[in-house]
């Protein structure tokens, strides 16, 4: 997610910038860029869908000693995301008060703005990779001599072409969709978009209705990159973004969907409603320009049976869930139900 520009949102159309850094982290260091314990740091904002995947990926892979993290405020200023949660305002790890400043030491007057998911180089203080779309891949296929005992194979090779296929109509229409309404600055705009993410959740409730997982009979990446849509749906998505034909809690499937994912651990002990909340309605001030943050809505229903496993299905496989939250690392009481 972009961190520049944000008094913009809703005056004019919206066009999601493309990663400009795609240096790919690989086992065999073909890129000149090799996997290696220690030697990067995931940049991430737990407010943010995008990184919030890198965040999943990580600890469901249980990369934590190997691929360290650091958490920006969720509230950005004119320099963007910034280390202001930790001592003295700095990254412990980098020593730099603004991502930003990795993105220049890469390049100067770099095009795209300052986005998470990034991966930072911790010798060089260099940005390494600010792709999205790729960085989640590698820590489940390139990382793999790092990954935990009893790790999940996120992105199998059978099913991988078909996860493809899901994960890029819910980019376009879902991931995606809700920011081209909520960033609309026509009505024509906005409602082709707003329609776009309704006509596909119904298709994914109708797939999901039959089925516990979006791709085979384990969690994959592609369930990871809904995730982090849903559950921002009901919090940021129906008011903020005007995506309110109606909420997760009012579609069945959805939402016991939702509610699975997040009571299995990796996904709902990494969610941070505080930080999804404040980031959304105080930093998007072209839409919400009094930076009023709401109250609600109720988060208690998260916890809730879901009943999701009467479908079958295996979590993680042949492996094993990830153990706890390691310490410096737990989300806030007052961000989590």
């Amino acid at each position: 997610m972009n961190g520049g520009g944000n008094s913009a949102y809703g005056h004019e159309r919206f066009r999601r910038s493309k990663s400009h850094f795609v240096d790919r982290i690989t086992a065999d260091g073909s890129g000149g860029r090799p996997v290696e314990a220690g030697r990067y740091r995931l940049v991430v904002s737990r407010a943010c869908p995008w990184a919030s995947r890198a965040v999943i990926s990580r600890r469901l892979l249980g990369l934590e000693d190997a691929l360290s993290m650091a958490v920006a405020d969720p509230v950005q200023d004119d320099r963007s995301w910034r280390f202001t949660l930790d001592p003295g305002g700095r990254d412990p790890v980098l020593g730099i008060r603004y991502l930003a400043e990795a993105y220049e030491k890469r390049e100067r007057d770099h095009p795209g703005g300052v986005s998470v998911p990034a991966v930072v180089d911790v010798p060089s203080g260099e940005l390494v990779t600010n792709d999205y779309q790729h960085i989640t891949l590698d820590l489940a296929t390139e990382w793999t001599a790092l990954h935990r005992p009893g790790a999940p194979d996120l992105y199998p090779s059978g099913l991988r072409d078909e996860i493809d296929a899901v994960m890029a109509e819910v980019y376009e229409d879902v991931n995606n969709g809700v920011y081209r309404a909520g960033f609309a600055s026509e009505q024509e705009e906005y409602e082709e978009a707003c329609e776009a993410v309704f006509r596909r959740l119904e298709l994914l409730a109708s797939r999901l209705g039959r089925r516990r997982y979006l791709v085979g009979d384990t969690i994959t990446e592609a369930d990871i990159r809904l995730f982090t849509t849903l559950v921002r749906f009901d919090a940021v998505y129906h008011g903020h973004f005007k995506c309110n034909r109606w909420k997760l809690t009012e579609n069945q499937v959805l939402w016991a969907y939702a509610r699975d994912l997040y009571q299995t651990p990796g996904f709902g002990d990494t969610v941070d409603f505080d930080h999804i909340k404040r980031h959304y309605y105080q930093v998007h001030t072209g839409i919400n320009p009094t930076r009023i943050v709401p109250v609600g809505p109720d988060l208690s229903g998260w916890l809730t049976p879901h009943h999701r496993e009467r479908l079958g299905g295996r979590p993680f496989g042949d492996g094993t869930p990830p153990g706890p939250v390691r310490a410096g690392e737990e989300v806030p009481s007052r961000g989590r139900p």
